[in-house]
């Protein structure tokens, strides 16, 4: 009987204390892990200036979809530069466009082949060598986003929406705490776009966007973490005073969350909150943006540049031809000025676990921006690559121990 009874025991603290272990938050206990990438940069959490967001998603016995957050020094009021995950609003905001303008009358789609001049009618672009017809259109551009954040794609599609509608509908969709003012091209108008004709099959005009003027003149103002650093290069010549962020884009971790979310669960929001889009175009969002670089024909990405977690950074970041066919990551990337940010809908197929993980982390040891001197793969990249290796393994033991 006494030996029941200490089995018994020891039985019962068992369970207590690994009760106790997963009642701490799977964020906070990835942060306390000794992994050595993680301690990296949690030995200067200050200086890294890391925000991340772990939602897991629960569909439920009644099919509802439920979601249980948990953050880690998210400030929605601390700034970080998004980079190219301003991509990600302005690719489901041009299909948007286009389902607009179709409801017009205008008889476009996202594969029709368009022209850029600028407003004195000079070529900016014409043609797309990577497109298998070498049409210029909605659609590749898109693809070209989410395979390998190409800029001109963005720039394109930019300025094919104009800065204040793109401004208009995100706040509109309760995204308050995004601002994207500008193209990623240096010495850009961002004010005044180019013109767009879209043409048929036999070369006619289907529809003619004539230059837009932008009358959106928002700053990123009374942010803390605005001006960062000790210097910045301008022109090739080192300025010494901090580099001023608030005239760059803005997404906070929660909005970039929040874009995510409306483009896998669309149905867990408010009309009003939803992009205007219809179920193919959520299907093409999602497909584009949940492949490996090296699953695309065209554009065609196979060569020595690139490689299958190019663009994924979390779990398979820091490694190549590992990725596995079990993990689909729907993701989209940013990484200048130091700053490298991931926002991924990650879903394991085979343990059935899905789960949106945001983090945005910062790499600039010399503090001097613009130089072009990061440490993206010696910590960024490693961070976030065993971030989400850590994540999906703490899910998996929730899962398997019944919590």
């Amino acid at each position: 009987m006494l030996k029941i009874r200490v089995f018994l025991l020891a039985f019962l603290i068992a369970f207590m204390t690994l009760q106790r272990e997963r009642s701490k938050p799977i964020l906070d206990e990835v942060m306390t892990n000794s992994n050595d990438a993680i301690q990296r940069v949690v030995q200067q959490l200050e200086k890294h200036e890391i925000q991340l967001r772990l939602t897991q998603v629960d569909s439920g016995s009644n099919s509802k979809i439920n979601f249980q957050s948990s953050s880690y020094q998210l400030d929605e009021e601390r700034y970080f530069y998004p980079a190219s995950t301003a991509k990600l609003p302005i690719a489901a905001l041009a299909l948007q466009k286009v389902r607009q303008l179709n409801a017009q009358g205008v008889k476009i789609n996202t594969n029709t082949a368009f022209e850029i001049r600028d407003k004195s009618g000079e070529p900016i672009q014409f043609k797309d060598s990577t497109h298998q017809q070498g049409k210029l259109t909605i659609a590749h551009l898109i693809k070209k986003i989410f395979l390998v954040s190409d800029n001109n794609a963005y720039n394109y599609l930019f300025d094919f929406l104009g800065r204040d509608y793109i401004n208009l509908e995100l706040q509109s969709k309760g995204l308050e705490h995004t601002q994207i003012f500008h193209k990623f091209l240096l010495g850009a108008d961002n004010t005044t776009t180019w013109e767009y004709t879209f043409f048929d099959s036999e070369g006619d005009t289907l529809y003619h966007q004539q230059s837009l003027s932008s009358q959106f003149n928002k700053q990123n103002k009374h942010l803390k973490g605005i001006t960062k650093g000790k210097g910045f290069l301008k022109e090739g010549v080192l300025v010494p005073r901090p580099m001023d962020f608030k005239a760059k884009n803005r997404i906070s971790l929660l909005d970039l969350e929040g874009i995510m979310k409306r483009l896998i669960f669309p149905e867990s929001f408010s009309v009003t909150e939803q992009f205007g889009l219809l179920k193919e175009d959520y299907e093409f969002l999602r497909f584009w943006m949940s492949r490996s670089t090296l699953e695309s024909s065209f554009p065609d990405y196979t060569g020595d540049t690139y490689w299958d977690s190019y663009n994924k950074f979390f779990i398979y970041g820091d490694q190549k031809g590992k990725m596995s066919d079990q993990i689909r990551i729907y993701n989209k990337v940013g990484y200048a000025y130091g700053t490298l940010t991931d926002v991924a809908y990650i879903h394991d197929q085979e343990n059935d676990l899905k789960f949106f993980l945001t983090a945005t982390v910062l790499v600039n040891e010399n503090q001097i921006y613009n130089d072009d001197l990061y440490e993206f793969e010696s910590v960024g990249i490693p961070f976030l690559a065993n971030l989400g290796a850590l994540v999906l393994e703490a899910i998996r033991s929730e899962k398997a121990s019944g919590l």
